[in-house]
């Protein structure tokens, strides 16, 4: 049985999904894509670092574009869960895990808070909808599970400063207990900086090794 895993997930149905799938199936690897199906429409774009214009998707070809990858929660309308009162964060939650399952004809057992931000209200709103995993903007620097899967911290973003070196740490281990590397972030992102670049080098250096189960984090968790 393997016990090393490697898992992505990324934000917002955007238009440069498009280049990252294009990287991670080159590569094998696979990620979770955390979709406001309430906004999942090009429209008016809003601009990273003042410069780089960001259009999420139509809905029209997604489910084939993300075809081999997981579709999670990620809210309705992206709004901040610790403003919204008890009524507003069902729906955010409730909503667009309802209309996510009708898109892309599958159960939607994931999520990811948007903005990071969440309540022990909307938690309890997760149980009861069958979310078993969402993941917030907190990062550990750790490959160990995560005791609270509701409220799932991953290793790093991609844009750490010790990407790299986990990734070095990460392929040495010889565990007795699974040990999950989970990286997130915005596609859009890696269009400053040599991001894109970075990632493809990162997806290289870690892709084709027999001892790591590449998948979803449905995929991952499911099997730890």
């Amino acid at each position: 049985m393997l016990r090393k895993a490697l898992t992505f997930s990324y934000d917002d149905g955007v238009e440069q999904d498009r280049k990252l799938l294009s990287i991670l199936n080159r590569y094998g690897l696979k990620c979770t894509f955390n979709l406001n199906s309430g906004i999942q429409v090009h429209d008016t774009p809003w601009y990273y670092k003042d410069k780089v214009p960001v259009y999420r998707m139509n809905p029209d070809g997604l489910e084939a574009l993300y075809h081999g990858h997981e579709i999670a929660v990620h809210g309705l309308k992206h709004i901040n869960l610790k403003e919204a009162d008890y009524q507003e964060a069902e729906k955010e939650i409730t909503e667009d895990q309802n209309n996510l399952s009708s898109m892309f004809h599958t159960d939607i057992c994931g999520m990811a808070y948007a903005f990071g931000a969440y309540t022990d209200d909307a938690v309890q709103i997760l149980k009861r909808c069958g979310i078993r995993y969402a993941r917030t903007t907190q990062v550990t620097h750790s490959f160990d599970l995560e005791c609270d899967m509701l409220r799932y911290r991953s290793t790093c973003h991609h844009a750490d400063a010790d990407l790299f070196t986990l990734g070095e740490q990460f392929l040495a281990l010889t565990p007795d207990k699974p040990q999950v590397f989970y990286v997130w972030g915005h596609s859009y992102e890696f269009d400053v900086d040599d991001g894109w670049e970075r990632i493809e080098r990162f997806c290289q250096m870690m892709s084709g090794k027999s001892d790591i189960l590449y998948g979803t984090n449905r995929e991952v968790f499911s099997a730890f």
